[in-house]
């Protein structure tokens, strides 16, 4: 039997020697496959990091193994607040921990056999790194798309910076609170540096057209920049002089408006609050971010009637805490007859219900009755623009990036102010100065305004002050994925400028495969896109868009099927997983319990049974076989084998591990049933495939066989002749959620397929945890076991 350890060992130490995963250009195929790289907390990884960097690393194998040149790197997202607040709580300097952090996270990788060009490795907080986030921002300064801006934030005051509403989280009251540290959170208006991503909004949302991205990411970025095509109709007051320009996206419902809403920031709220104690104290205790995105509405008369510009009616007018001051105009048009907020609304204040469509046509709406909607909207807006009462409009409710963070750990601004607050750029690298001292200042300014030292200096006899406000996390993962390509053997890296960094670009770009957690849905990947089109449109990068296809992988579960979490107590250390049962033991089974995008739960029994599986694949290969290329059934063998390359193709090309898994368990119990075989190559080639799921064990297995390692192998080919398109794959769910996938025979009859997936080892385990249990078969489709889970 063999030890995993010191074969791991070994062969770590030979692909690394060797660089036998260094980026190559030598193929007019290539493949970018990227993961998000991780922040390196001092806990180090989880099991959630090797699950994607797993299904990454068997891509990159896969198609390296099909004569690509393979693009697999690797790097570390170190500054921001996480880093700060445990220096804060520890006393040590961010930029001390997080090199160890650095290390000791390389070795955990390391010892799991992924295949990354760490000569390609990058570091957010080395200024070599941060010098090009540096260029990059001062790009968008000279293109119009950064600005100093006074803007509504939201300030963390325990943390001393502003927050962006990713780093949001509620309580269990509803309140809003900092992700990090679950502090109290208020709206705050402060001088922040803001990018225009607003500008870019119609770009991101075309852009996702052509994009291998999930339904579900897209949606989520399609509701976040939020866009509508609507009127903005105006309202006058009495006076018949001023007016209020309302947005509406369903004009067809003007004659069921009972109210108008306005934001709590709209010029007239603001306006009032100066006169009205009633309405200021509403909008102050509204205004903090909790109740701004409550969904408990609420509302306060403002004591002003506005006319209807059809009917003359007066309607009389609200400051709402559900209409957005950034949408629209500010000002929306009520009405609760259509409309779910506006009735929870109406039904507040004892407002009118008018109900102006029925059926699809207009009722109680004048000279637009019994139009349809499509028509009743063209003529309400030919009747109310001839009048100069309304004109089309579009909205989004995406807002400008703010840019500024009020901490040490991030990258400095390339940007300085003259005694009369002209704003400089720096041409040069402003690199961060060690502090000792990084407590927030207590004045709403970053702790780099302590280093009295740094920030003020003269320049032919002018005196000058740099901007302390540092980056946010975001910035460097905004484009770090160009920066791989930059990287130079040296440690350098190209300027964008440079002609070579386009060839580079054109080589690499897009990437090609990109997986990791749904959270960053809309914070990372809408900032790198949007940071990307804006180095196309300045013609530095190749390509529009910089990801091709996106994968989300599904959460890990404790065994207890909650997240982990040191809380819970259920956090499983990878480290003590691969000292039990290997590296190759560990990624098997993580790519085994279930398809890469879903759920799944950890369970220690799986883990024992796929180390077992992986010493009988040792046995297996190295048996004392009999080669007879005259074997007496060689056409089974020939199909069989030619099958199993085929569909583990297939399955891997699909990223469909856990069946292309099953599939190899099937071909080795063939290999079992035999002490015979044509040839050589049908234990060869199933290494070769085993060896992108289990790399250290397939080199030694090669390496016994009297083989070459695998970067010098390729992947195997099949006859189709030999296929047999007789054959289906079968999903096994148990209550609605897929188990495994079986392959069977069209002859096989439903009792024959029912009887057979009852009594497989793994379907069975999950059948003895329901009281009894129901088969539901759709032919060739799918068969469900139905049943009520047993209780404690």
């Amino acid at each position: 039997m063999f030890n995993h350890k010191l074969i791991e060992k070994k062969w770590q130490n030979f692909w690394q020697e060797q660089k036998v995963f260094k980026t190559e250009s030598r193929s007019d195929k290539k493949f970018y496959v990227l993961d998000m790289f991780p922040y390196p907390s001092a806990a180090g990884l989880h099991l959630g990091h090797p699950l994607g960097y797993t299904a990454t690393d068997i891509v990159a194998r896969y198609k390296r193994l099909q004569g690509f040149d393979v693009l697999h790197p690797m790097g570390w997202d170190a500054f921001g607040l996480p880093a700060e607040q445990y220096a804060l709580n520890t006393g040590n300097h961010p930029a001390d921990f997080s090199k160890k952090n650095i290390s000791n996270f390389k070795n955990q990788i390391q010892s799991l056999g992924f295949s990354y060009d760490w000569d390609k490795e990058i570091d957010t907080t080395d200024p070599l790194f941060y010098e090009k986030t540096q260029w990059i921002f001062r790009l968008l300064y000279k293109k119009g798309l950064a600005e100093l801006r006074d803007t509504e934030v939201n300030w963390c005051e325990k943390l001393g910076t502003v927050l962006a509403n990713e780093e949001l989280v509620l309580d269990d009251k509803g309140n809003l609170i900092s992700e990090r540290g679950g502090f109290p959170v208020v709206a705050k208006q402060m001088k922040q540096w803001v990018l225009k991503i607003t500008e870019y909004a119609d770009k991101l949302l075309e852009g996702l057209e052509g994009l291998e991205f999930p339904d579900s990411l897209k949606q989520l970025q399609t509701k976040w920049i939020g866009k509508s095509t609507g009127w903005v109709v105006k309202f006058f007051l009495k006076n018949g002089v001023d007016f209020v320009e309302v947005f509406t996206t369903r004009l067809e419902t003007i004659f069921g408006v009972s109210f108008i809403g306005l934001s709590m920031n709209h010029p007239i709220s603001k306006k009032l609050m100066e006169t009205n104690p009633e309405i200021a104290k509403f909008i102050q205790q509204n205004s903090n971010i909790s109740n701004k995105m409550s969904t408990q509405i609420k509302g306060i008369f403002t004591n002003l009637f506005l006319i209807h510009p059809l009917s003359g009616q007066p309607i009389p007018t609200y400051i709402t805490n559900y209409v957005l001051g950034n949408y629209g105009s500010g000002a929306v048009m009520g009405v609760p007859a259509h409309d779910d907020r506006d009735a929870k609304f109406g039904e507040l204040f004892n407002l009118p219900i008018i109900e102006v469509i029925r059926d699809g046509v207009l009722i109680n709406s004048a000279q637009f009755n019994d139009q349809d909607i499509k028509k009743a909207r063209l003529n309400l807006f030919n009747f109310l623009s001839k009048q100069k009462l309304a004109k089309t409009t579009t909205a989004y409710k995406i807002k400008d990036w703010v840019f500024s963070r009020q901490r040490y750990w991030g990258e400095p601004f390339p940007v300085y102010f003259d005694e009369n607050n002209k704003i400089y750029l720096e041409e040069k690298l402003v690199e961060l100065p060690k502090l000792d001292q990084i407590q927030p200042s207590g004045t709403g300014e970053s702790p780099l305004a302590n280093a009295k030292e740094w920030v003020f200096f003269e320049h032919e006899g002018k005196k000058y002050r740099r901007e302390t406000n540092t980056m946010p996390q975001w910035a460097g993962s905004s484009w770090y994925f160009l920066a791989y390509i930059l990287k130079n053997d040296d440690g350098t890296y190209l300027d964008f400028t440079d002609p070579q960094a386009m060839e580079r670009f054109q080589k690499w770009l897009p990437v090609d495969l990109y997986i990791g957690g749904q959270e960053h849905a809309v914070g990372h990947l809408i900032y790198s896109r949007f940071w990307h089109k804006v180095l196309f449109d300045s013609q530095l990068v190749s390509t529009s868009e910089p990801f091709f296809k996106v994968v989300n992988q599904g959460m890990l579960l404790g065994t207890d099927g909650q997240k982990m979490s040191k809380s819970k107590g259920n956090i499983i250390n990878p480290d003590d997983v691969v000292e039990e049962f290997g590296a190759d033991s560990l990624r098997l089974y993580l790519m085994f319990i279930g398809p890469l995008t879903e759920v799944k739960i950890w369970d220690w029994n799986g883990i024992k049974g796929m180390y077992s599986w992986v010493k009988r694949v040792y046995r297996t290969i190295l048996n004392t076989y009999k080669f007879n290329v005259n074997i007496k059934n060689i056409q089974e063998f020939e199909k069989q084998y030619h099958s199993f390359i085929a569909e583990t193709t297939t399955l891997v090309s699909e990223l469909k591990f856990n069946v292309a898994i099953s599939k190899m368990m099937t071909y080795i119990n063939f290999l079992n049933k035999t002490k015979e075989l044509p040839s050589q190559k049908y234990l060869i080639d199933f290494v070769i495939i085993f060896g992108i799921f289990a790399p250290h064990l397939a080199e030694e297995l090669l390496e016994k066989l009297g083989q070459k390692d695998l970067s010098q192998q390729k992947w195997p080919s099949f006859d189709t002749s030999f296929l047999d398109s007789h054959e289906f794959n079968l999903p096994v769910a148990i209550n609605g959620k897929t188990r495994l996938v079986l392959p069977f025979s069209i002859n096989t009859s439903s009792e024959e397929i029912i009887s057979e997936c009852q009594n497989n080892q793994k379907i069975k385990a999950f059948l003895n945890k329901l009281e009894s249990f129901k088969p539901i078969y759709i032919p060739k489709k799918m068969i469900n076991f139905v049943g009520k889970v047993k209780t404690e």
